[in-house]
């Protein structure tokens, strides 16, 4: 059950572009995570210009506005699956959106069956609902 926080800089992408980037992340969710279908869970904001401030870290990446920084929230993935997550995510992403590997900043965030309730007020997961 990823959930994936997306944060870009406001007024650089159309509409359009926003879904293709969201439906390209969505894919390599189901391809590397092994995200069921219909397991879709992404919050997509925009911030205004000199709102979102990400450094190189000292790696000597150049960074440009069209920046992408992604938090997905997971359970239960494998180093394996999250170095592969990474690769596929700035592959695929460069691919079907132009975006550069070098504007693209992803944490993965671990939590566990209890951290998770999908509506009703109750724990699904806990309850033996999924």
């Amino acid at each position: 059950m990823p959930l994936v926080r997306i944060d870009v800089i406001e007024g650089r992408r159309t509409p359009e572009q926003l879904r293709r980037l969201a439906d390209t992340i969505q894919e390599v969710m189901l391809d590397v995570f092994a995200a069921p279908p219909r397991d879709r869970y992404q919050v997509l904001t925009e911030h205004r210009p000199g709102q979102l401030i990400c450094e190189d870290t000292g790696l000597g990446l150049e960074r440009t506005d069209d920046l992408v920084v992604l938090q997905v929230f997971q359970q239960g993935r494998s180093e394996e699956q999250k170095r592969a997550l990474y690769a596929g995510l700035a592959r695929r992403l460069e691919e079907a959106t132009g975006l550069a590997p070098s504007d693209l900043i992803v944490s993965v965030i671990g939590n566990s069956r209890e951290d998770w309730s999908f509506g009703l007020g109750r724990a699904q997961f806990l309850e033996g609902d999924l």
